[in-house]
């Protein structure tokens, strides 16, 4: 029991018989007990500042964490109160006053932080440091001598004593030494920093007061005041609001802590729908009791359909819109989470599906920013500009020239268009004049450029939103940046395209290069022989070389149009060839331009490959001897194993080549030495040979003369298996 004063003198009322009634009963009756409102109302107001502290800017630092801990330890003291008044009891009672002193403890060292960091000659020294250190000591002191003689619990019987009213003086002495630091604090701050903790002077000195008054009273009677006890939590809700204004005034307060947006928002929603379930299951019930004999079936087929409602909603891109846009407006300060905004951007745009097209990618990634539902995009294209691509959106046939009053404005400006704001106020956009495609679509919303440093890539065009979407210049600002983005990511597939059919039109040119040097052979060939056929046209058997070399002329010209048709890769696999054969007929071919030719083949070598292409490759290494020996030098050719390998040497005495050709520029295309070369031929056969996992080595000196090792892996013609040689060129 509590003493209370009238006017009669001093009698005892309780405030709860908790010893003597039920649990249930004491329940029902702290719903009417104003304390029990006044601790409530103080939690779910300290639970909200938290929330701001936790999604303002983040800060941190020592007067951050300080407050932090004085608002967790201000809402658990509520929530030991609020139990307390539902549940009594000495141990509840006694975890109370705990949380009261640390309480009271906490904001005057969130004071004393302040005021340290307030006055300019407390800089960081031993004496500040000894003042800091016996400052906490005596604040934990105050806690543990305070928790150790926490008083007689309110509603209970009890005597005053020396012991019940220790705690109760101590808690009284941290709330004038509360009032002091505060006094301190704004005696010593500055005229433009006053304005920041003003409010926070005036909710802690109502705490302060208010605690002074209590303790005062109860340190004066030896017990608590029932009725000005049961105000406690309703002062210090509020206070919080005064507490909250100092905090957004002063953004380093806040924590170094951030809280997931896509967390905030699967809660809100998991939230709402476990209300929406709870409300209709009370709507059941109630159904339930009234329908009579149709209630339970009633209440079986309103549940029913209240579960595919919510599964509805919950599947709805409208609702889902709604709720993100509520919680963004509402629980932030800033509209987006720009990293997790940035990511889903980023997978969205660079997402690697052969299904999926990259415009449509870019349009979706755009609209997904301000909940639009659908959007295309323009790029550049001949004169003009025309829809590349779209996403839920009709097809656009008009080409918008770039020359026209759209281009040109968002190009020269680079401003995103909001087309309901043009529609109201024209004169914003001056000289800008929408073209009549865009002037005829109702849900058009927004004109996005896709600006890139040196041009207008193109612009895209998103729909109206599925809800209401302020187009501030938070969000400005972001689609500019995407866009810019989306800009980059089209000009480097421009880039990538046209680099591609370059690399087309470098490949056809190569091969086209290759066929002229077949062809410049070929009629190398055929003038010799029209050339001998005029001394020799009578020989029989001069007529059937003649015959012969037309047909091989025939069958190497049609190889290559079967070539130039397939492209580079050749027309058979490669097998088994008898070098042997291949290097005596180059051999008989050649010496009728070289009679000194000798040629050193004794026994068959087998390699993989194709026998048309080493006899070209052969041939050509050949007659590259020829030209550079004069007509009464000497070439050999030998041929011969080593190891694994089918070796052939051409060697010759004539000019030779200098050894930083060879090194840098031999194996090059284009790069000759002769005045009417054309530099594709040791770069084919190059290639060629070393496609088929062989070398061909050059080792020359000027003045004496040229060997050409080729090198080849050798092969069993009775068991060479047919591989693919895709690489040959």
């Amino acid at each position: 029991m509590v003493a209370n004063r009238h006017d009669a003198g001093w009698h005892k009322v309780p405030f709860h018989s908790y010893a003597d009634k039920r649990k249930s009963a004491v329940t029902s009756s702290a719903l009417h007990n104003p304390a029990a409102w006044g601790f409530g109302l103080a939690l779910c107001a300290l639970v909200a500042l938290l929330t701001q502290l936790l999604v303002g800017q983040q800060h941190g630092g020592l007067r951050a964490w300080a407050f932090a801990i004085a608002a967790v330890t201000s809402a658990a003291w509520s929530a030991f109160g609020l139990a307390y008044v539902i549940d009594g009891g000495a141990l509840l009672w006694s975890i109370y006053r705990w949380s009261d002193l640390m309480r009271a403890a906490a904001w005057i060292g969130f004071i004393l932080v302040l005021l340290r960091e307030r006055q300019p000659s407390m800089q960081p020294s031993a004496r500040s440091g000894r003042f800091g250190l016996g400052a906490a000591i005596v604040l934990v002191t105050a806690i543990v001598v305070g928790g150790l003689f926490p008083g007689a619990p309110i509603g209970h019987g009890a005597t005053a004593t020396s012991a019940s009213t220790t705690g109760l003086l101590i808690s009284l002495g941290l709330a004038v030494f509360g009032l002091v630091c505060i006094e301190q604090l704004l005696r010593n701050a500055t005229a433009g920093r006053r304005w920041g903790i003003t409010p926070l002077a005036i909710g802690l000195g109502g705490m302060f007061v208010f605690d002074l008054y209590l303790y005062a009273d109860g340190a004066l009677f030896g017990q608590l005041d029932s009725v000005i006890w049961s105000a406690h939590g309703a002062v210090l809700a509020c206070v919080t609001p005064f507490v909250a204004i100092a905090t957004a005034r002063n953004q380093k307060w806040t924590l170094s802590l951030a809280i997931s947006r896509r967390l905030v928002f699967h809660t809100t929603a998991l939230l709402a729908a476990a209300s929406y379930i709870l409300g209709v299951a009370a709507l059941g019930y109630l159904v339930r009791l009234m329908g009579g004999s149709w209630g339970p079936a009633a209440q079986i087929v309103m549940l029913a359909a209240a579960l595919m409602v919510l599964g509805a909603m919950l599947t709805s891109g409208t609702l889902r819109s709604k709720l993100r846009v509520l919680v963004s407006k509402h629980l932030f300060e800033r509209r987006y989470d720009y990293r997790e905004e940035w990511l889903r951007f980023t997978r969205l745009v660079s997402a690697r599906d052969a299904h999926a097209d990259v415009y449509e990618r870019c349009v979706e990634s755009l609209a997904n920013l301000v909940e639009s539902p659908a959007g295309a995009v323009w790029v550049k294209s001949g004169g003009g500009y025309r829809q590349a691509g779209r996403w839920n959106a009709p097809s656009v046939a008009a080409l918008e020239p770039a020359a026209g009053a759209l281009v040109e404005f968002l190009a020269r400006t680079g401003w995103v268009v909001d087309l309901a704001e043009y529609r109201r106020d024209p004169g914003r956009y001056e000289p800008l004049r929408l073209p009549a495609w865009l002037e005829q679509s109702t849900s058009a919303w927004l004109v996005i450029p896709l600006a890139a440093p040196a041009d207008l890539t193109g612009f895209v065009v998103l729909m109206a939103p599925r809800v209401q979407v302020d187009v501030n210049w938070e969000v400005l600002d972001l689609l500019k940046t995407a866009g810019f983005q989306v800009a980059a990511l089209l000009g480097q597939i421009e880039a990538n395209a046209s680099l591609l059919e370059a690399e087309k039109f470098a490949a056809f040119n190569r091969m086209s290069a290759f066929v002229v040097h077949d062809l410049k052979n070929l009629v190398a060939q055929l003038s010799l022989m029209l050339k001998n056929a005029e001394r020799h046209g009578d020989n029989a058997e001069f007529r059937s070389d003649m015959l012969e070399t037309v047909r091989h002329v025939v069958d190497r010209m049609n190889g290559m149009l079967t070539q130039v048709r397939l492209g580079t890769r050749p027309v058979e696999n490669a097998h088994g060839v008898d070098l042997l054969r291949v290097v005596r007929r180059v051999c008989e071919a050649k010496r009728a331009q070289r009679p000194r030719l000798d040629c050193t083949a004794a026994e068959p070598i087998t390699a993989v490959g194709h026998e048309d292409r080493f006899e070209h490759v052969l041939a050509h290494v050949v007659q590259n001897a020829v030209d550079a020996t004069d007509p009464n030098g000497n070439i050999r050719v030998l041929l011969y194993r080593e190891g694994a390998n089918a070796v052939i040497d051409v060697v010759d005495d004539g000019v030779g080549i200098s050894p930083e050709f060879v090194r840098q520029r031999l194996f090059k295309p284009f790069q000759t030495t002769k005045d009417s070369g054309m530099g594709i031929g040791v770069y084919e056969s190059h290639q060629y040979v070393t496609s088929l996992g062989g070398q061909m080595i050059v080792d020359s000196t000027p003045d004496a003369g040229t060997c050409v090792r080729i090198v080849l892996p050798r092969s069993d013609a009775a068991t060479t298996e047919n591989i693919e040689s895709s690489d040959v060129v």
